[in-house]
């Protein structure tokens, strides 16, 4: 029996709550290839009252601890209906899909005693989180147009900070949310004198979309359980009958089944690998490929639940008339590439950048005779999340800016790669395994797999 322990939001009644829908389904897991079916997650009520409770904890301990150490007294989020800054979703409550005309959030640091003032204007309080400014002259009136421009500028003089930190960024979409014309419009606004003050938010936006909560682990670990459970059953007999089943019947399986979750995800890769055609290829869409006997079947796919992400890789077997087993050369495949995860974990530790990982876990890799590739990335409020990456598919050398950024506590990462190795019953053909799974680094810098990552392959008959 597999046990799992269960973070508790300690003295409140939602903790109770949490730990009840979690005791619920965690019971058994075979192998470490499948998870149980009856995981599921609470309803959407009692999903917003627990992310509620997320984004405060957020905003009231990990937003203050960013913005100090990064010295910003002031960070503006400015954005509009239909154009919302990918931060924005990450600041407001889950009842809330979209902006409010223009929507203004300044955040400002008062000091330790005081802490960070939240500021709404032209938008709602997100529960009692943000403190709503209206137009003195009009105070039953939504603030709209130059009158709300002006009260920020008004809240801006009276706080007079050193530095007014916004989303601009040439490295990073995720820290790029402020659009020209907004932008254009808060230059006028400040004036020259005040406008030496804007500095980019970068490290700011992105470390605050990074950082994870030890509270969000356990419905994480949840959601995972439910992404593995779904590709362990489309990488079976229930989905697939070899020399009948298509690639694209097995992508659009999952689609449907993820959506009797309540849960989203994007569109699966599935690859078929075999003799003549071993490698995988990440761009495009299944075409239509019958699944036959001796193949290995690659699966990519990604669930989204309660703004949280897993991004998964997977693979199955189709044994041949007469096999018991995987041949022993597509199971050195998976071993090499098991040891290539082992040596990214190894490498993963606070304080060091992404680039500074590539370059030791290539040269162990090298080292070890291992042909493998790496590209991990953060995972969190977005699939290829803010924070640092470990390459890129197609660049195996330092990556610029997000490589440079450094590993941080309470963050959460797809480990991901690949390993191509010569397969004796193959002719010595090159069998590429590519691998994802989601791990943490936990807030005392150990890191670990959220969920035991595959070492076996899913059998098909």
């Amino acid at each position: 029996m597999a046990e799992y322990k269960v973070q508790i939001y300690r003295g409140t009644i939602l903790g109770l709550l949490v730990t009840a829908i979690l005791l619920v389904g965690l019971k058994t897991s075979a192998g470490n290839n499948t998870s149980p079916k009856n995981v599921q997650f609470p309803c959407l009520r009692e999903q917003a009252d627990i992310q509620q409770e997320w984004l405060k904890l957020r905003l009231e301990r990990n937003l203050p601890a960013i913005m100090r150490k990064y010295h910003i007294p002031m960070w503006l989020m400015i954005c509009r209906h239909q154009m919302e800054d990918r931060v924005f979703f990450s600041l407001v409550s889950p009842t809330i899909f979209a902006a409010r005309r223009t929507t203004m959030y300044i955040f400002y640091d008062r000091g330790e005693k005081k802490g960070i003032e939240r500021i709404a204007l032209g938008d709602q309080s997100n529960g009692g989180l943000y403190t709503i400014y209206e137009d003195p002259e009009h105070p039953n009136r939504e603030l709209i147009g130059d009158a709300q421009w002006e009260v920020l500028k008004k809240l801006i003089l009276e706080r007079n900070p050193e530095k007014i930190a916004i989303d601009v960024s040439e490295a990073d979409a995720l820290a790029d949310g402020l659009t020209t014309g907004l932008h254009e419009k808060l230059i006028q606004m400040l004036g020259t004198e005040l406008s030496t003050k804007l500095v980019p938010a970068y490290p700011v936006t992105l470390e605050y979309q990074e950082m994870r909560l030890p509270e969000m682990l356990p419905l994480y670990r949840n959601l995972l359980h439910i992404n593995h459970s779904i590709v362990s059953r489309a990488l079976s007999n229930e989905v697939i009958t070899p020399g009948r089943t298509t690639d694209s019947d097995v992508a659009w399986w999952i689609r449907d089944e993820i959506k009797k979750d309540g849960l989203i995800g994007d569109q699966p890769h599935v690859a078929i690998l075999r003799q003549g055609d071993a490698s995988l290829r990440f761009k495009g869409s299944a075409k239509g490929t019958v699944i036959e006997p001796g193949d290995v079947i690659h699966i990519d796919f990604t669930v989204t639940g309660m703004r949280m992400n897993t991004d998964v890789q997977q693979v199955a077997y189709v044994l041949k008339p007469g096999e018991i087993d995987v041949p022993d050369g597509i199971k050195q495949a998976m071993k090499n590439t098991n040891r290539l995860q082992d040596i990214v974990i190894s490498q993963i530790r606070r304080g060091r950048t992404g680039n500074e990982i590539l370059v030791d876990v290539l040269a162990e890799m090298r080292k070890e005779n291992i042909d493998g590739t790496v590209y991990c990335h953060s995972i969190g409020d977005h699939i290829h999340g803010a924070g640092p990456v470990i390459g890129y598919y197609d660049q195996q050398f330092p990556v610029p800016d997000r490589g440079e950024l450094r590993i941080i506590p309470e963050s959460w990462f797809a480990i991901e790669l690949n390993a191509k190795t010569a397969v004796p019953e193959w002719n010595n053909e090159k069998l590429m395994i590519g691998l994802e799974d989601d791990a943490v680094v936990y807030g005392n810098g150990r890191v670990g797999w959220v969920l035991d990552h595959q070492t076996k392959f899913h059998l098909i008959r």
